[in-house]
């Protein structure tokens, strides 16, 4: 009988679980897309409406870690929704982190193919055909990567992530000394006040600071790669999120400090080295463009993983067809899945090419991207509440398996409703079609069981 082959169990400890969320939310590449976005919808607020929409995160992030005690599965929300809501529902919410991973590969790849041109080639930084070729190396050399093993994977994660995180701490550090006697906006403790928002202008601030924090949730699909699997991967989200919370915060307002509104505003998706110009001299300042690149290479490997490990376990159990189940004989990796993977993002940037400028592929397809997560986000908050409703010991146990997460999805629930009327056509049909698209090979699925 043949022997049934399992991902490389025990490769991860908590330490690299922890850089792995930390990583999966791209410290750098979320601030140099939101950040600008953020500030010209809440001004001063930025800072507020990322703590606040972190600590609605932090209910999710609960979620995981209750649910990973019940079932370890590298398919995470597809499973823990799966056992407790149905296959049906359970397959969607697999299903949304399928597709956001995949449009990922577009919105990750670009901006890593950008701050490379930035740095060898500024004339073409704006080239969508020159921007897709290095996105497509990037992309290939990150799949090549992530097959060989998990092991090889979390050295480069360590290694890019460390870099990335000393550099931001430098700039925060730097902008705090050189600019806190005579800033650019007044520091004042109404920066991360609730009361300075209405309901419409937290809302609309909260659509830009989620996808800040979307990501964190791989170390769960890597569970049964970790030690200790059913507390160390809880505890990787855990902490990353805080790490993520502690960061995203401080940034905002070492922004607000050193910058301008117009120097804001013209900084774009650059604000990074626009932040970093203004306090190192040149050419120090362009290490900033480096912590951007090492954090979109670091998302771009955390997205395959998540898209991976789902995949694997969709095809483990049947909902999918099992050649995505499929390990390398000698690295344990589901090496189709991750040809697969590498195959969409492929044709995503070739279709993407045909867009007129950069700025509107990432706009577009952080939107989408944003309303898929928020789908299998709120999934599993429901699913940790329902699966806990009768289980629950003293207040404690009742706020943070039940009502935080309830919380949390229902706002997440409320968010993505109300950006349905702020998004183009494409957003929508990449966003919602995307997942309403799940209803063939779910059809498909179920005629042959």
């Amino acid at each position: 009988m043949k022997k049934k082959q399992t991902l490389s169990a025990n490769s991860l400890g908590i330490g690299e679980s922890i850089v792995m969320g930390v990583a999966g939310a791209a410290p750098a590449f979320s601030i140099s897309v939101a950040i600008t976005t953020l500030v010209a919808v809440v001004n001063i607020l930025a800072p507020a409406s990322i703590f606040y929409c972190g600590i609605i995160m932090f209910g999710i992030t609960l979620a995981f870690m209750h649910l990973n005690k019940v079932s370890v599965n590298a398919g995470a929300s597809y499973a823990w929704v799966s056992r407790i809501f149905g296959r049906q529902l359970g397959f969607f919410a697999g299903w949304a982190v399928l597709v956001s991973s995949a449009v990922f590969m577009v919105s990750g790849s670009i901006p890593a193919a950008t701050s490379t041109l930035l740095l060898i080639a500024p004339g073409w930084v704006n080239n969508p055909v020159w921007v897709t070729f290095i996105a497509a190396l990037w992309l290939t050399a990150i799949s090549a990567v992530v097959v060989k093993g998990i092991k090889p994977t979390s050295y480069l994660q360590l290694l890019m992530t460390g870099v990335e995180i000393l550099l931001l701490v430098a700039i925060i550090i730097g902008g705090a000394f050189r600019f806190y006697a005579l800033p650019a906006h007044a520091l004042s403790w109404s920066w991360v006040s609730l009361t300075g928002f209405t309901p419409s202008t937290f809302a609309t601030g909260a659509l830009t600071a989620i996808f800040l924090y979307w990501g964190w949730d791989v170390t769960l699909n890597l569970n049964e790669e970790t030690s200790t699997i059913r507390n160390a991967p809880g505890l990787g989200a855990f902490w990353s999120v805080l790490i993520i919370i502690l960061l995203f915060v401080c940034f905002a307002i070492t922004v607000l400090l050193v910058l301008s509104d117009r120097e804001i505003q013209s900084s774009g998706t650059n604000i990074i080295f626009a932040l970093a110009d203004k306090i190192f001299p040149r050419p120090w300042s362009y290490l900033a463009v480096l912590a951007v690149i090492l954090s979109t290479i670091g998302t771009l490997e955390t997205n395959i993983l998540q898209f991976t490990r789902t995949l694997f376990a969709q095809g483990r159990d049947g909902v999918v067809h099992p050649r995505y189940s499929t390990l390398h004989k000698s690295w344990n990796t589901p090496w189709v899945a991750t040809l697969f993977i590498w195959f969409l993002g492929m044709v995503f940037l070739f279709m993407s090419s045909y867009f007129t400028t950069v700025a509107i592929i990432i706009k577009d397809s952080v939107n989408a991207i944003g309303f898929q997560v928020a789908f299998y986000y709120s999934l599993t908050g429901f699913a940790c509440a329902w699966y806990y409703r009768s289980r629950w010991k003293g207040i404690v146990e009742l706020l943070g398996f039940i009502i935080w997460p309830i919380s949390s999805s229902v706002f997440l629930i409320f968010i993505a409703c109300f950006s349905i009327p702020t998004f183009d056509l494409v957003t929508n049909c990449v966003g919602i079609g995307g997942i309403l698209l799940g209803f063939i090979p779910f059809a498909l699925s179920y005629r042959k069981r």
